[in-house]
């Protein structure tokens, strides 16, 4: 049965948590950046805080550790979905966009898509466009995780909701014995990261503030940015090397970078078969495209076509969507390299979205084995990942992964389709909303305006579903679900 007293106890927090954050910004707005906005933030903020107080008052004998996991997959969805809501509340007061565009940029920017219906970036009050830089970080390694991370009553229930929220087809692997502690060590790291992106942006020649909100979005994997231009702003390669080698430490998994620090040994990322095998593709991928942009004579120099391939295939497969000297004109081969690049995504329990690679990895030995298989009908082969044999049901998971991410794109697109879009820009903008990557191609390339509100509502739902993985999603929609 679903504890429904539970989950509403629960979805207090992410609501106290975003009262808090529009609070924090209403102050900056104020103090900071005196960008008369107050208002925007302050008045929503105040209002959240008091109905998540209610909240908490009437469900406070709401035993949280008997949340089971139908209440943790019921849990991570909503969450998602009301802080989207309650995000927005700020974008629709400031920019006087409807609710609908409104809520799809503030879930674009809670779930790292970098999807924008906004444009006139350069012109903004500063403070709504770091607070939308900052909703990115914050949504980068999770609302849920978060929740997980400060609450320590929580620690029976809180693998239910990690595994809820944690993307990747292994998710019994902790840090630490304790869940809770596991969530804080990820923070840590992710902080850390942070920082270290925002002094190198800083150095390299960005402004303080830039350099604070692109390392949001960097580190995050998400991809807003503060200006139109994207990071083709400063018109620096130096930048777009910095932002590649951030943007690939956010799409690495957060518990191998802790590996790292704690047995103080690099040598342990190639050691990793996943991370190994996503720099490979990275850097074969760069090639394939510098060669092709060359070819059709887009750039003439190799440095620079060099320099510009690998910045996009980056943030294509990092599912960041940071964009450069305008890209989305370049061949129309070249645009396909991307899209498929952002299919192939980051690493598992990273902020990137697609299919991941360790799922790549794992379909390519599936195929192997079967091919061999039929060469010799009688021999016995195991298909290992980090050499260990990978089990049966894993397997079976995976598959399935693959076939509800190539059902959902063909059905989104077929949807958004049929609201006008050509086949182009339509395959391009679902791409981009379920591999929570961003950019799209044809009508969509500068922005998400030309869609149709109807079309705005199907690519927002597209967001939630490639953001949790298809399953947690759809296990709602299931009878089995419902069923005592």
């Amino acid at each position: 049965m679903i504890n429904w007293r539970v989950t509403l106890r629960l979805l207090a927090f992410p609501i106290i948590w975003m009262a808090s954050v529009q609070l924090v910004f209403s102050a900056l707005s104020l103090f900071v950046f005196k960008d008369r906005v107050v208002a925007s933030f302050m008045m929503p903020g105040a209002a959240m805080l008091f109905i998540a107080l209610l909240l908490l008052i009437n469900l406070r004998k709401a035993d949280l550790s008997k949340a089971n996991f139908r209440d943790a997959l019921i849990y991570a969805t909503i969450t998602w979905a009301v802080a989207g809501v309650l995000g927005a509340i700020p974008i629709i007061l400031v920019t006087d966009v409807s609710i609908i565009d409104g809520i799809f940029e503030s879930i674009s920017a809670l779930t790292t898509t970098g999807a924008t219906i906004l444009s006139g970036l350069d012109d903004m009050p500063p403070s709504f466009l770091l607070y939308r830089q900052f909703l990115q970080w914050m949504g980068g390694l999770g609302i849920v995780i978060f929740v997980v991370a400060i609450l320590p009553m929580l620690n029976v229930g809180g693998m239910k909701l990690l595994k809820a929220e944690t993307p990747g087809p292994i998710k019994d692997e902790k840090l630490t014995p304790r869940v809770a502690s596991t969530a804080h060590y990820l923070w840590a790291v992710y902080l850390t990261i942070t920082l270290l992106c925002t002094f190198s942006y800083y150095i390299a020649g960005m402004s303080f503030y830039d350099a604070i909100a692109h390392a949001f979005t960097t580190v995050s994997t998400g991809g807003f940015s503060t200006h139109d231009a994207s990071m083709w702003f400063y018109e620096s390669h130096l930048l777009l090397w910095i932002a590649n080698l951030f943007m690939i430490a956010g799409a690495v998994n957060f518990g191998l970078h802790f590996r790292v620090v704690h047995k103080r040994s690099v040598g342990t990322y190639y050691k990793d078969e996943e991370t190994r095998y996503f720099i490979y593709i990275i850097a074969f991928l760069a090639v394939i495209l510098s060669s092709l942009l060359l070819f059709k004579n887009t750039y003439t120099n190799i440095l620079e076509a060099f320099s510009f391939s690998t910045f996009h295939i980056v943030s294509f497969i990092t599912s960041t969507g940071y964009g450069a000297a305008g890209f989305t004109d370049w061949p129309v081969a070249a645009g396909f390299l991307l899209v498929f690049a952002g299919y192939l995504g980051g690493c598992a329990g990273s902020t990137a979205g697609g299919n991941k690679i360790i799922r790549n990895i794992i379909v390519a030995k599936i195929i192997n084995l079967n091919i061999k298989q039929t060469i010799h009908p009688r021999a016995l082969f195991t298909i290992k990942y980090q050499g260990t044999p990978v089990k049966e049901d894993v397997r079976h998971a995976i598959m399935a992964f693959m076939t509800f991410a190539a059902s959902s794109s063909l059905l989104f697109t077929l949807l958004l389709m049929a609201t006008g879009l050509d086949f182009w820009t339509a395959f391009t903008a679902v791409a981009a909303c379920v591999n929570v990557l961003g950019p799209g191609f044809g009508e969509v390339g500068s922005n998400f305006q030309p869609v149709t509100d109807t079309g705005t509502f199907i690519l927002t739902i597209a967001m939630i579903v490639g953001r949790l993985e298809y399953f947690t999603v759809f296990a709602l929609f299931t009878r089995s679900f419902w069923q005592k």
